[in-house]
């Protein structure tokens, strides 16, 4: 695909503990396009962080292939992956653990631009200091100021400005509104679909929040226990849930509309398995309610419908279950 930025072909990241190799993220494909963006959702613990480091390479690969701008930087050495990492940035959840409370907010935003050596004078550099935190809408009163003086919204508005520094193409966002409040997300959300538009950036949106999701994704990837499970448009995937994860997890999202009863939510029952040294076979098995002998066996991505795919094999041609 030409447009693509970032292709991830059968992505593994095992770790190994003491009882076994835990599948964090266990054959995951898919693919992001230049200026959109893929939201990955799913409930704690699913793999999504794992994957968007893994991604990044700030964890080593198990197995697959992580494809940026054509080249694979699957197993590239440190060296080599050096030139790559300008590029490829990401926004973590907590903004006030992932800010130097030593640094000033000049220091802070300055020091990829130092060690890249992206500015030719010092008058360049505060400028360019400036420059991105008009960017993000952070005042400039604010530039001598540490961390623990702002509020979370301003701190992680200083996050964007720090990735945003090197001009990057591909970012991470790990959750990064999770923690601030419903009125400082849309301020963030917004913020981040403005660079966009400006900027042509591609994201990995990874949240656990599926309001916050529809509002930014182009696609959108349901995982579960280092699995995806299904696969399509923002709009296709909240208008047409097919596997049963995906249905139980849309009918739990709050509708907040008056007098609107909104949806029964389907309880899902039992325990999560294991993720160490799992069985073949789907891995929400044990908890569906669909369940049959077919199950046992892995599960691959087929399409239902042109862009939707689904991991399950009660599913049939039609998208229906049981069919």
């Amino acid at each position: 695909m030409s447009d693509a930025i970032l292709e991830v072909r059968h992505l593994k990241k095992y770790f190994t503990t003491p009882a076994g190799a835990l599948h964090a993220v266990d054959d995951v494909s898919f693919t992001i396009e230049k200026g959109k963006t893929l939201g990955v959702v799913g409930e704690s613990g699913c793999g999504k962080s794992t994957l968007g480091r893994t991604v990044l390479r700030l964890l080593p690969v198990t197995e697959g292939q992580v494809i940026y701008k054509g080249q694979d930087i699957s197993n590239l050495s440190e060296r080599k992956l050096k030139p790559y990492r300008r590029n490829m940035q990401i926004i973590f959840q907590d903004p006030y653990s992932s800010l130097n409370p030593r640094m000033s907010i000049r220091q802070i935003i300055a020091e990829p631009m130092i060690i890249n050596k992206v500015c030719k004078s010092r008058a360049d550099l505060e400028k360019r200091v400036r420059t991105l935190m008009d960017t993000v809408g952070l005042s400039q009163r604010f530039i001598d100021a540490y961390p623990h003086e702002l509020d979370g919204g301003r701190r992680q508005r200083i996050g964007i400005a720090r990735v945003l520094a090197l001009e990057p193409d591909f970012i991470v966002c790990d959750e990064p509104v999770s923690a601030l409040d419903v009125s400082i997300q849309a301020q963030i959300l917004n913020l981040l679909m403005d660079l966009q538009d400006e900027l042509g950036i591609a994201y990995m949106f990874i949240t656990h929040d599926l309001s916050v999701v529809k509002h930014i994704s182009d696609e959108i990837m349901v995982m579960y226990m280092g699995n995806c499970l299904e696969v399509a448009p923002s709009d296709e995937l909240f208008r047409n849930p097919v596997h049963p994860y995906t249905k139980a997890l849309l009918s739990a999202v709050f509708l907040p509309e008056v007098g609107c009863v909104g949806n029964i939510p389907e309880v899902i029952r039992g325990e999560v398995s294991s993720p160490i040294n799992p069985k073949p076979g789907c891995r929400f098995a044990p908890r569906c309610n669909y369940v049959c002998d077919a199950c046992k066996e892995p599960q691959k991505l087929k399409e239902i419908s042109p862009g939707h795919f689904v991991a399950c094999c009660t599913v049939g041609a039609n998208g229906e279950i049981g069919s």
